[in-house]
């Protein structure tokens, strides 16, 4: 019974995948942060991320954007799946 047990446990398992139809993203590039530029706005710091183009992934650099407009918190790119779509979710802000 316990192999039973165990031999569908297996077939179940290779039956889940964890990765997506598409490369992993890849590990951020270097993205050294300059000062500010002098603005009469407040401005915040947009790092660096990877967007998917629809057949490959293309490095966007990091850049100081305003502050207004948009929340506090940068939320890293991923994949999504959705009702067994994988959805590309590009990097963000949220908050």
């Amino acid at each position: 019974m316990r192999f039973a047990t165990v031999f569908l446990a297996g077939l179940l398992a290779a039956c889940v995948s964890t990765s997506g139809p598409y490369p992993p993203v890849p590990a951020p590039l270097a993205d050294a942060r300059p000062l500010p530029p002098v603005s009469g706005e407040v401005l915040s710091w947009q790092p660096g991320h990877w967007n998917w183009d629809g057949r490959g992934y293309t490095w966007a650099a990091g850049m100081y954007i305003p502050a207004a407009g948009h929340g506090p918190i940068w939320v890293k790119e991923y994949w999504n799946l959705t009702n067994g779509v994988w959805e590309w979710q590009p990097g963000h802000w949220s908050g």
